[in-house]
C-alpha cells in the first residue's frame, strides 16, 4: 500500500478511539453534566471488555457472540461507572469537575490492578479475539487491518445520536435539560431521569473506546497504559466538534490524522527529526482544539457554545 495511503488509513481507527469516548461525553454536556471521567470510563470499559473475553475462553461460542459479549461487557462496566458519577452529581450535587477527575483516577487506578496480572503472559487470555474485531480485514497485514467492525459501530452511534438529538421529542427535551432545568421541570420534564439516563448511556457508549483500543487499534497486551491520555484527548474533540456527534466523526479523523502525523510525516517527507521532537508534534491535536476554542468563543454563536448548565447542580427547590 502507498505509504501517503497507509497514513490517511491507519488514522480512521485510531480516530474511532476518540469518537466512542467524543459521543459518550457529548450526550453527558448535553444535559448539563462535565464529566472529566472519561478516560478513567474508557480504561473500565477495556478492562471489563477484556475480563469478559478471558471467561468465554475455550466455551465454543460462536465469535460473533464472543465479539457481542465483550461489548456488552464494556458498556455494562461503563455505565457502572456512569452511575457512580451520577449520584455523586446528580443526587449529592458533588462538584463535577472533582468527581469526573476523581473517577478517572479511580478507573485508571483499577485498570491497571485488574490488567497487569492477565497482561502478564502476554495477554493471550484475551487477545486471542484480535482476528474476531478486526473482521472482516483480519487477514490484511496493512493500515485496513485495524478497520473492523467497531469502527463502523462508532459510526454508527455517532450517527444515531445526531439524530436523536437535533431529531426528536426525547432530543428536545435532553437539550431542555441541558440550556435550563428549572424550565424544563415546570413543563413536566423529568430531569433527574434524563440526567441519569443520558450519562449512564454516555458513559456505556465512551467505555467501548478503551475496548476498541485494546482489542482492534493497538492489539497489544500493554495497550491498556495508553487509554488514560487518549481519553483526554476525546474530552478536547467534543470542543473541536461543537458538541455535534456527526461532526465528531470527521474531527475524530482529523485528531487521529494529528496524533500520530509526528511519527509519519517526517518519514513521508524523508525529514530527520530528533526523538524529543516528537511529543511535541502529538500535542497538534490540543492546539488546534484551543485554537478552535478561541475561534467559537470570539464570534459567540450560541449554537457553537456548551450547554448554558454546563457544569451547575440542578436545586429544584430554587427555580
Amino acid at each position: 500500500m502507498n505509504p501517503f495511503l497507509d497514513f490517511v488509513i491507519t488514522a480512521i481507527p485510531l480516530g474511532i478511539t476518540f469518537l466512542f469516548g467524543c459521543v459518550g461525553e457529548i450526550l453527558t454536556e448535553k444535559v448539563g453534566h462535565l464529566n472529566l471521567g472519561i478516560p478513567g470510563i474508557m480504561c473500565v470499559g477495556g478492562t471489563c471488555g477484556c475480563v469478559a473475553l478471558k471467561l468465554v475462553k475455550g466455551s465454543g461460542l460462536p465469535w460473533p457472540l464472543i465479539v457481542v459479549i465483550a461489548i456488552l461487557a464494556a458498556f455494562a462496566g461503563g455505565m457502572m461507572m456512569g452511575l457512580i458519577y451520577s449520584f455523586l452529581t446528580v443526587t449529592l450535587k458533588a462538584n463535577q469537575n472533582v468527581t469526573g477527575l476523581a473517577m478517572t483516577t479511580f478507573g485508571v487506578g483499577v485498570t491497571k490492578f485488574i490488567m497487569a496480572p492477565m497482561a502478564a503472559g502476554g495477554g493471550m487470555s484475551y487477545l486471542y479475539a484480535l482476528k474476531y474485531f478486526r473482521y472482516p480485514f483480519q487477514g490484511r497485514t496493512d493500515a485496513l487491518m485495524y478497520c473492523g467492525l467497531m469502527v463502523f459501530l462508532g459510526i454508527g452511534i455517532a450517527l444515531v445520536a445526531q439524530f436523536v438529538l437535533s431529531k426528536t421529542r426525547m432530543g428536545l427535551h435532553l437539550r431542555a435539560v441541558g440550556e435550563n432545568p428549572a424550565t424544563a421541570d415546570a413543563v413536566g420534564i423529568n430531569v433527574t431521569g434524563y440526567k441519569y439516563v443520558t450519562t449512564l448511556i454516555g458513559s456505556g457508549i465512551a467505555a467501548l473506546g478503551g475496548l476498541f483500543y485494546i482489542m482492534n487499534y493497538a492489539g497489544s497486551y500493554e495497550a491498556y497504559k495508553s487509554i488514560e491520555a487518549l481519553g483526554w484527548l476525546s474530552v478536547a474533540l467534543v470542543i473541536f466538534t461543537l458538541w455535534k456527534p456527526a461532526l465528531s466523526v470527521v474531527g475524530s479523523f482529523v485528531f487521529g490524522l494529528l496524533y500520530i502525523a509526528g511519527s509519519r510525516i517526517p518519514t513521508l517527507l524523508g525529514i530527520q527529526l530528533d526523538m524529543s521532537a516528537t511529543p511535541l508534534l502529538q500535542m497538534l491535536p490540543y492546539l488546534v482544539t484551543v485554537i478552535v476554542l478561541i475561534i467559537t468563543s470570539v464570534r459567540k454563536k450560541r449554537e457553537n457554545q456548551p450547554p448554558a448548565s454546563l457544569g451547575l447542580p440542578y436545586f429544584r427547590e430554587e427555580r
